[in-house]
């Protein structure tokens, strides 16, 4: 099918395109030019932008799929063109099968690409290595433990060595098991005040310090994903100053909240890691502002009666992917982030993680593309997420930017 997107504002971070007021053309799913026609071009479909954005489609480097129907169809609502989903599903995705179908079920939906990272170890269980020759063979993008701790140390490095051998991205989140076992909350200020169990920074930063020293002696390439923390934040940007092969990326709430947001024990308002210091939200802004950051949505659906618990008997996490979008929006506008830089950060940089050429509107590229209106306002409502998950600290809020239609490989998979 040949569509034209005409009259919008086409930006494409990746190539430095900024071109208002012009027509973007797709062609058997790639795109064949901005601003002018190919030769012979007849448009089937023509979507008009006036007013919009014409983007990347959104690349989403944290997302579980509990019902991967409504997710997905969360996701391109969102924008969200290709998801990253953690190993930590039920079962874990530690068999090459359990991938395989997984990849499979997301084509057969035809809505956003599902990209899986298979797990790391047997069952998460941080002790046997998982089958990850066949893991990959089967479309796993990387490896993790998810949340799941590799407590013992050793076996850590055995994985880190077969990964750098054939040339696999281990992701780790780190927080070391034994300083956060029995916290829910920044040990600071806040927490100590409401009498929840806290978590350290130390438990951030003694296990990123001890990923950083694994990836000097494997080489192994490490992504960490969802860092709270400033004093993280300085040893993973330490690490990629001396050249190790480490990125970051942060959770799109860590970049707008801080512990002040628990308010009186708002179980929607429980991050794992949690949220923290306003100095750590700088810190987290800083570094995605410079581009050193990637910026994920973190989606973690959670049924309501798994928020409605205390709080330190809530399941952390939020919905993420109908939100990724306007929160990034806000986040760039409060830290004086041109548009541009902003899209980068979901679009080109996690394309950059991934190590796929995605993320750009460069003609010969795969047309995933967001279309959407940045001055649009809509109220965060349940009725308006298409998520299983209806849980977030931001319901009830006017939230900015809202997309109008969204294309994965040429295909129009959403319009508003």
């Amino acid at each position: 099918m040949n569509i034209e997107i005409q009259n919008g504002r086409v930006i494409c971070p990746k190539s430095g395109v900024d071109r208002r007021e012009t027509s973007l053309f797709v062609a058997e799913g790639t795109i064949v030019g901005i601003g002018q026609a190919p030769a012979g071009f007849v448009a089937d479909t023509v979507l008009d932008a006036s007013g919009c954005v014409v983007a990347p489609g959104l690349i989403d480097l944290a997302a579980r799929l509990n019902s991967i129907e409504a997710e997905l169809a969360a996701a391109v609502a969102g924008g969200v063109t290709s998801v990253v989903v953690p190993p930590d599903a039920d079962p874990p995705l530690d068999e090459p099968e359990l991938a395989d179908r997984l990849v499979h079920r997301g084509e057969e939906i035809g809505k956003a690409r599902v990209l899986p990272l298979g797990a790391l170890t047997l069952g998460l269980k941080g002790e046997r290595l998982a089958e990850l020759a066949g893991l990959k063979k089967a479309g796993c993008v990387a490896f993790s433990q998810a949340s799941k701790p590799v407590v013992d140390t050793e076996a850590l490095l055995r994985a880190m060595e077969y990964a750098a051998t054939f040339g696999f991205a281990v992701w780790l989140q780190p927080q070391d098991y034994w300083l956060s076992r029995n916290g829910f909350a920044h040990d600071g200020e806040v927490g100590s005040r409401l009498g929840l169990a806290g978590i350290p920074i130390a438990a951030e930063t003694i296990a990123i310090a001890t990923i950083v020293q694994l990836v000097r002696d494997t080489g192994c390439r490490v992504h960490l994903t969802r860092l709270s923390s400033a004093a993280g934040v300085a040893l993973a940007s330490q690490a990629q100053a001396e050249g190790l092969p480490v990125s970051f990326d942060v959770g799109v709430h860590h970049l707008l909240l801080t512990e002040n947001d628990i308010g009186y024990f708002n179980p929607h308002a429980r991050f794992a890691p949690p949220l923290r210091a306003e100095k750590d939200r700088q810190a987290l802004s800083t570094a995605a502002a410079r581009g050193v950051a990637a910026i994920c949505s973190d989606h973690t659906p959670v049924g309501a009666d798994d928020k409605l618990l205390p709080f330190g008997e809530a399941k952390p996490g939020a919905t993420g992917l109908e939100v990724l979008l306007p929160l990034t929006l806000k986040w760039a506008e409060q830290a004086g982030v041109s548009l541009p830089d902003a899209l980068a950060r979901i679009t080109c940089d996690p394309a950059a993680v991934l190590g796929l050429a995605g993320g750009t509107l460069a003609e010969g590229a795969q047309a995933d593309i967001c279309v959407f209106d940045p001055a649009a306002e809509w109220q965060l409502t349940p009725a308006a997420l298409k998520s299983r998950g209806k849980n977030s600290p931001w319901l009830g809020y006017v939230l900015t930017g809202q997309v109008k239609a969204t294309l994965v490989g040429g295909e129009l998979v959403y319009q508003r």
